[in-house]
């Protein structure tokens, strides 16, 4: 068989472009990150849902998680809408005043574990609060909550509660802001990235976190004291989100194969995620961390406190049209169903 140099070279190429076209998505959706990449939220659910997109859409849509984030965490709902971002990730307290309807996920006192907070929230968000449009601009591909949070101290004593007067607490939100100011603390607002620094210089005396983010900001060498009650004192809610424009622009298929591993699936794997990070935490921090669980005297003081946080939160409900009692109740029941 006689073969031409332009034959050979026409050969070539053809096969160079089926070998790109094997190993190439079609899209490639950018997911702007700010956490570290040991973080759980990175490595045990961006990482494989990534891997899950991927295989669902047989290669077709590939999730690039960005080295560097494109803003920082308050600005990426934000980054997501305008379509700088095609995802996203982030809390909904780090914009106050914003996002006041999932705020029901955040109340002291609701949270048995990451999986059972985070499966209420979201459904109690798609039968009652999507239809409000406070993720306008964005597909939601998942809501979801970090495990119980607790109170953790470097030098101050937890109990009685009066030792914790003036204390000055870092805090995230409006939840936690309202909680240690109710019970006579100094709230101080910082981003989670910054707690070694104010606690090693003294600028604050303690933080709310849940069990996981203490040893991974590397904190359990500076917290001496934990002060915990059941359900937690707060919680916070995330979100993970895509550029609205961009998923419609995918085709029907891949749409499909998106929603299939997002949704209840990503919320489950996210709450099932950071349930297993708050368990090595906790053993991280044996030895080291003086837990104290309320009495009942000293629940009763904080909840009362917490009376006037689900008093505002009530408000927010009232002022866009939702039931809150209704909501509330909601919450509780798939919190119920999805206790084990």
């Amino acid at each position: 068989m006689h073969y031409t140099a332009k034959t050979v070279v026409a050969a070539a190429l053809s096969l160079a472009l089926s070998a790109g076209a094997a190993v190439s998505a079609d899209v490639t959706l950018r997911l702007s990150n700010w956490l570290p990449p040991s973080h759980p939220v990175v490595k045990d659910i961006m990482q494989p849902w990534a891997e899950q997109v991927k295989e669902a859409t047989e290669g077709r849509v590939e999730v690039q998680i960005l080295d560097a984030p494109l803003g920082p965490p308050p600005a990426h709902f934000d980054l997501v809408s305008s379509g700088a971002a095609d995802i996203g990730f982030s809390a909904h307290s780090y914009t106050p005043g914003r996002f006041t309807l999932t705020e029901i996920g955040e109340l002291p006192f609701l949270t048995p574990s990451s999986l059972a907070n985070s499966l209420a929230l979201w459904k109690v968000w798609q039968e009652m609060l999507a239809d409000k449009n406070e993720h306008a601009g964005v597909k939601v591909l998942a809501l979801f909550g970090h495990g119980p949070g607790h109170l953790f101290t470097t030098n101050r004593e937890v109990s009685p509660l009066s030792e914790l007067k003036g204390a000055k607490i870092r805090v995230a939100g409006a939840v936690t802001d309202q909680l240690v100011q109710g019970l006579d603390m100094v709230s101080v607002q910082a981003p989670s990235s910054e707690s070694y620094e104010l606690l090693s210089n003294g600028i604050a005396d303690g933080i709310v976190f849940p069990y996981e983010s203490v040893p991974f900001f590397k904190l359990d060498g500076l917290v001496k004291h934990g002060l915990r009650v059941p359900g937690g004192l707060y919680n916070v809610s995330f979100f993970m989100v895509m550029n609205q424009a961009r998923f419609d622009s995918l085709s029907e298929e891949d749409r499909a194969a998106i929603d299939k591993v997002s949704g209840e699936a990503l919320v489950r794997m996210a709450g099932e995620a950071w349930d297993a990070a708050d368990a090595a935490g906790l053993t991280a921090l044996e030895g080291k961390v003086e837990f104290h669980d309320a009495t009942a005297e000293e629940t009763a003081e904080i909840e009362a406190d917490a009376k006037a946080i689900y008093d505002r939160v009530r408000k927010g409900y009232d002022a866009k049209g939702v039931d809150f009692d209704a909501a509330l109740a909601m919450f509780r029941e798939e919190m119920d169903k999805a206790a084990p």
